[in-house]
């Protein structure tokens, strides 16, 4: 079963720009929190009122042990077609969802992997970040695995700013993890800045 939301902006009678689709995919398995991460990544685009975003996200027997996956794709024209066409960004949690998605990361496309979980990495272009681990010994649970990915995301990329995931955050997380979950958001940015400053 699919389901997608779809929020559209107000352009206030500005061009629209029909190059800046941009496609991203977030992969992992069940227990990774990838739906829940592409959700809030998608209302933090959308509180951009230039931007329009919709995101997808799978459900079935790949939710419960395989390769799962939830897409978000953004523009500030019109999204005339929702589902992914070739990714710009890929976030792998395993190494099944990197094998299994790669292929659909368009050449030049950022790569990003879970680099405890996924030892073989197709490209010499991407970045590895150990999430589970940092979620599990700087946060105390690894639960926020995926909030640290949106932190590295938003570091990585331009499409949604720290501040605006960090207000999704507060809303989305559980009563009494809002601090563990900001944390965690903090720690995945400042991860991936650093790691682009040694790059």
């Amino acid at each position: 079963m699919a389901s997608a939301t779809n929020q559209k902006a107000n352009k206030n009678g500005k061009d629209k720009r029909k190059d800046d689709r941009y496609e991203l995919r977030l992969s992992g398995s069940g227990g990774h929190g990838v739906i829940l991460a592409a959700v809030m990544l998608a209302q933090a685009i959308g509180s951009d009122q230039k931007m329009n975003v919709v995101q997808t996200q799978s459900y079935g027997p790949e939710a419960r042990g395989g390769a799962s996956r939830a897409d978000v794709v953004t523009s500030s024209g019109d999204i005339y077609y929702p589902k992914t066409m070739k990714l710009d960004m890929l976030l792998a949690f395993t190494q099944e969802a990197c094998d299994k998605y790669y292929s659909d990361l368009k050449p030049g496309g950022l790569l990003i992997v879970d680099s405890n979980m996924v030892t073989k990495v197709p490209t010499k272009v991407s970045y590895g970040f150990p999430f589970l681990r940092t979620a599990r010994e700087q946060v105390g649970h690894v639960m926020v695995a995926n909030v640290v990915a949106l932190g590295a995301i938003s570091a990585l990329t331009d499409v949604a700013t720290k501040e605006a995931l960090a207000e999704v955050v507060k809303q989305r997380a559980p009563k009494g993890t809002e601090e563990k979950n900001l944390k965690a958001l903090e720690i995945g940015f400042n991860m991936a800045i650093k790691a682009k400053r040694d790059q």
